[in-house]
């Protein structure tokens, strides 16, 4: 054994060798070491977990199946890594359960409303590796329209319903802090629960990501009852995440989404990506075209995904504008404006890293 480990500590490319012949085989990793990536495709499906209850981002329909842009991003992943959209299961969690369950391995990663923050990221907070951002977003404000309340110094005094456990929680108290407003949170375990409370007049408002609000008000009895204040509390990048330990499913999450950003400023849509595709095995001059759709080069390879990941990703969900617009957008129910979630090149923060 002694002597095993001097060999290869002597030559790096000895112990390259042996690495690379313990890699999962015949799985389309291309020799990329992933204990997850091994341990989804040997079970035959991602497991996602969502909110479950969030119109827009991922609700549960009354047909069985989920919809909304966090849904769609499990599915783009799923695409990637078995070439089917359907190989996904939806595990719903609370905000309280998520982070116990992506650590716990009941879930291979997260596409839920989750807040990129510094203490959820570092090695010593929650030690999670945040994929892109795909919802840029901010804290609101929510009360009723006959309440008269037009700002949150009119909240003095009064209570403020919120979901415990969030970035929420940290805004709400740090923003009356620095504004010397005083209030009580009437704090609740889960989403239903906060917007019952609200919805039974135990609170005059109730705050969260600005896109949630605007979906719950969108399953209200009546949603013109009830207004967002205009006040941005907070920064709130929503983003798909998976456990840190494993730096390979994290590329593969990373760079899937990543596609999606690209396809759409290449123009490339679920519905010409097959032209597309032709287009570029056809012509041996259009090289970032045909590396991007996998006709060239090893971009799956080095993900430990099949060279086309990027075409079935885009085929299963489309890019990521026509993501947004299915699901959030102005073809919506929600029909909340891009704003930020614009791409790069319109003034946006969508912007993916080049494809090289």
């Amino acid at each position: 054994m002694l002597q095993l480990r001097r060999l290869l500590s002597a030559s790096p490319l000895l112990l390259a060798l042996v690495i690379g012949g313990c890699a999962d085989e015949g799985s389309g990793g291309g020799g990329v070491q992933s204990e997850k990536m091994a341990t989804i495709r040997s079970r035959g499906k991602l497991v996602c977990g969502v909110d479950g209850k969030l119109p827009g981002f991922s609700f549960l329909g009354p047909d069985g199946t989920y919809s909304g842009l966090d849904a769609d991003t499990c599915r783009a992943m799923a695409a990637a890594l078995f070439g089917d959209p359907g190989q996904v299961e939806y595990r719903d969690l609370n905000s309280s359960e998520r982070f116990a369950a992506l650590a716990s391995g009941e879930v291979d990663m997260l596409a839920r409303n989750t807040t990129k923050t510094l203490s959820r990221d570092s090695a010593g907070g929650n030690g999670i590796s945040f994929g892109p951002t795909t919802f840029y977003d901010g804290q609101g404000m929510m009360v009723p329209a006959a309440s008269g309340i037009a700002s949150l110094k009119d909240l003095d005094g009064k209570p403020i319903c919120v979901e415990s456990g969030t970035t929420t929680e940290l805004n709400l108290a740090d923003r009356m802090r620095e504004q010397g407003i005083a209030y009580t949170p009437l704090k609740f375990q889960t989403g239903d629960q906060t917007y019952a409370a609200y919805l039974g007049k135990r609170c005059v408002a109730v705050t969260s990501d600005r896109s949630q609000l605007a979906a719950k008000r969108s399953g209200f009895p009546d949603p013109d009852q009830h207004v967002l204040l205009p006040v941005v509390m907070s920064k709130e990048p929503l983003t798909p995440a998976s456990i840190n330990g494993d730096p390979a499913w994290a590329d593969a999450i990373r760079w899937t989404v990543y596609a999606l950003f690209q396809a759409e400023e290449l123009g490339i849509t679920q519905a010409n990506v097959a032209e597309k595709l032709a287009e570029a095995k056809a012509n041996t001059n259009q090289a970032d075209l045909r590396r991007f759709l996998g006709v060239e080069g090893d971009f799956g390879k080095q993900l430990g995904l099949p060279a086309d990941f990027v075409v079935q990703a885009v085929t299963a969900v489309g890019n990521y504008g026509e993501i947004f617009e299915r699901n959030v957008g102005r073809a919506s129910a929600l029909k909340l404006d891009r704003a930020e979630n614009r791409q790069w090149t319109d003034g946006g923060l969508i912007y993916s890293p080049p494809f090289r």
